[in-house]
C-alpha cells in the first residue's frame, strides 16, 4: 500500500493494551487510528495513553465509519467469532486472538468469509512468531534433511502454566462494568455435553496454543491415539506424528515461573524449546541442544513474539501474503481439539 495501514482495535482491556496496542503503536507501516470499546471511559483512557485519535462505542460503529483497513480483535472469547465475521464482511483484514472460534463449523464460516473477499486473516498464535521458535524449527529441519542427528523418535510438549508476569502499571483501566449485548457464539461444538461445556471452553482457551505449536513442528496434524482426561488438572494426550509418537502434558499451577515448552528427541540428540511467559517483553523462547554429554544454548537476539506478530500482520497485508498462523491453517487446531474430546467422551 502507498500509505500506512490504518489499524482499528476492538477491545482495549489490559491484554489488548499490553500485547497489541503497545506493539502496533510502534510498528512501521501502520497507524492505530481507532479503538472500539464498549466501556466509554476505558476507550477514552486507552486512546489518550496510546495516542489513538478516534474512539467508537462499538465495533459496528467503527466498521461503518470506514476509518480502518484492518482490525485487531481482543474481546471476550464467545464474542470473537461474530465480531471477526462482521469485520471480514466489511472488507477489513483481521488479526484476532485465539481461539479463532469454538468449533470447526464456526471457524469455517470465518475462513470462507476471508477467502471470498481476498483478505488477510491471522490468528494470534504469537508463539509461532517467537524468534526462538523460528530458530528451533530451522535447526530441526536442517537435521532431518541432513540426517546429522538421526531420525526423530519422540515429541513432547507441555504446559503447566505459572505466573503471567502482567505489568498493570503499563496499562490504564476504568472501574466500568463491561456491558452485555454483544452477539455471542456457542463456546463448544454441539456434541459436547452440557455438563462439560465449561471444561471444553477452558481447555481450548488455554491449550490451543500447544496444539498449534505441535502442528507447527510436526508439519502436519497428528492423529490422536489416546487421552487421559480422568482428572480436571493433570491431563495427557498421546499422538501419532507419523514416524514417531508425540505427547502433550497439561497441568495448571500457580506461584511459579511460567513452565511451557516443546522438545524433540532424535537418535543422536535432543532439541528443547522453552517458552517464556507470554507478556514478558523482549524475552524470546530459549533453545537448547543436547548432543551426547554436550549441552549448548543457542544464542537468540532479544525480541518479543507479540511485536514480531504485529510486524508480520502489517507486512502480510502490504504483500497480500498468507499469514504464518492463518485462519485457514488454524482450522486444524479446532479439528484436533474436537478429535481429542470425541475420544475422551467415547471412553
Amino acid at each position: 500500500m502507498s500509505r500506512d495501514i490504518r489499524i482499528g482495535m476492538v477491545g482495549a482491556g489490559m491484554v489488548g493494551q499490553l500485547a497489541h496496542l503497545a506493539n502496533f503503536a510502534k510498528v512501521p507501516g501502520c497507524r492505530v487510528t481507532a479503538i472500539a470499546e464498549l466501556r466509554p471511559q476505558l476507550g477514552k483512557l486507552a486512546a489518550e495513553r496510546f495516542g489513538v485519535p478516534r474512539v467508537y462505542a462499538s465495533h459496528r460503529e467503527m466498521l461503518a465509519a470506514d476509518a480502518v483497513d484492518a482490525v485487531v480483535v481482543v474481546t471476550r472469547r464467545p464474542a470473537t467469532g461474530p465480531i471477526v465475521l462482521d469485520a471480514l464482511q466489511a472488507g477489513k483484514h483481521v488479526l484476532s486472538e485465539k481461539p479463532m472460534a469454538h468449533s470447526v463449523e464456526q471457524g469455517r464460516r470465518l475462513v470462507e468469509a476471508a477467502r471470498a473477499r481476498g483478505l488477510v486473516y491471522s490468528i494470534g498464535f504469537m508463539k509461532r512468531h517467537d524468534a526462538g521458535t523460528a530458530a528451533a524449527r530451522r535447526l530441526l529441519a536442517e537435521w532431518l534433511a541432513s540426517g546429522e542427528m538421526g531420525s526423530a523418535t519422540l515429541l513432547r510438549a507441555w504446559c503447566y502454566g505459572g505466573e503471567f508476569n502482567l505489568r498493570p502499571q503499563d496499562s490504564v483501566m476504568s472501574d466500568e462494568v463491561r456491558p452485555e449485548g454483544l452477539e455471542l457464539w456457542p463456546t463448544t461444538p454441539e456434541f459436547i455435553p452440557r455438563a462439560q461445556r465449561e471444561d471444553y471452553a477452558s481447555f481450548l482457551n488455554v491449550f490451543v496454543h500447544n496444539l498449534n505449536i505441535i502442528r507447527h513442528f510436526v508439519g502436519n496434524t497428528p492423529r490422536v491415539r489416546t487421552v487421559d482426561f480422568s482428572r480436571r488438572n493433570g491431563r495427557v494426550v498421546l499422538f501419532d506424528c507419523g514416524h514417531y509418537p508425540g505427547i502433550l502434558e497439561m497441568a495448571e499451577q500457580t506461584g511459579t515461573e511460567w513452565n511451557e515448552g516443546l522438545e524433540v528427541v532424535l537418535e543422536k540428540g535432543r532439541l528443547m524449546l522453552t517458552l517464556p511467559s507470554p507478556l514478558v517483553e523482549n524475552r524470546p523462547a530459549a533453545v537448547t541442544v543436547a548432543r551426547g554429554n554436550e549441552v549448548m544454548h543457542v544464542p537468540i537476539e532479544p525480541s518479543w513474539s507479540f511485536r514480531r506478530q504485529a510486524e508480520a500482520f502489517v507486512s502480510d497485508i502490504a504483500a497480500g501474503r498468507e499469514p504464518l498462523a492463518s485462519g485457514a491453517d488454524s482450522l486444524a487446531d479446532l479439528e484436533l481439539a474436537e478429535d481429542i474430546w470425541r475420544l475422551h467422551l467415547s471412553r
